[in-house]
């Protein structure tokens, strides 16, 4: 089986890349999501935006395996490739830059990390604010081998954006060579 898996994706590079960029990136969504709703941790507001990067490279994924079944240009799919790996390197430096708030090696953004007012006894509102529990964003909920949540963002991101470089690239060199061969 994993003769003919890599035979696959030599012969298929780019349809083994989205395929590959989908599937990792629902796994990891499916995650984001259990550790939400099923075990309780709540994201806060840098986790939540970690997400976009997924939602927008699991759909172009899709497409560009569309884009393979009805002969779509190169062109267009090396663009798609490039863009999920501009945006999976952004959204690793968005998780290197949570990690670091969460490691307190520098000051996170103020909505999710700074200094919670004291709003003071008063009326049942002020109650109901103060028993409200703000998820801070430089408080890492979970750790898994010295790595929060975010962290493990940073590798699959990177992982992602390889996995994508790789389709472009081989596209990139296929381009080439028939052009060579004409």
């Amino acid at each position: 089986m994993a003769g003919s898996t890599v035979n696959f994706v030599r012969a298929q590079p780019v349809v083994a890349a989205a395929v590959a960029v989908a599937t990792i990136g629902v796994a990891t969504i499916l995650g984001a999501y259990y550790f939400q709703y099923v075990l309780g941790y709540r994201p806060c507001p840098l986790c939540l935006e970690q997400r976009f990067a997924y939602y927008f490279a699991i759909p172009l994924a899709a497409m560009i395996l569309l884009g393979v079944t009805v002969g779509s240009s190169r062109k267009v799919m090396l663009l798609a490739l490039l863009a999920i790996v501009a945006v999976m390197l952004w959204n690793a430096g968005l998780g290197a830059y949570h990690s670091g708030v969460e490691w307190h090696w520098w000051p996170g953004p103020q909505d999710c990390s700074g200094a919670t007012p004291n709003f003071g006894a008063g009326g049942s509102l002020i109650d109901q604010i103060n028993r409200t529990r703000v998820v801070r964003c430089d408080e890492a909920a979970w750790r898994f081998l010295g790595l929060s949540l975010a962290g493990y963002n940073v590798l699959i991101s990177l992982l992602l954006a390889a996995i994508a470089a790789c389709g472009a690239r081989a596209l990139f060199r296929q381009k080439d060579a028939s052009s060579s061969n004409d």
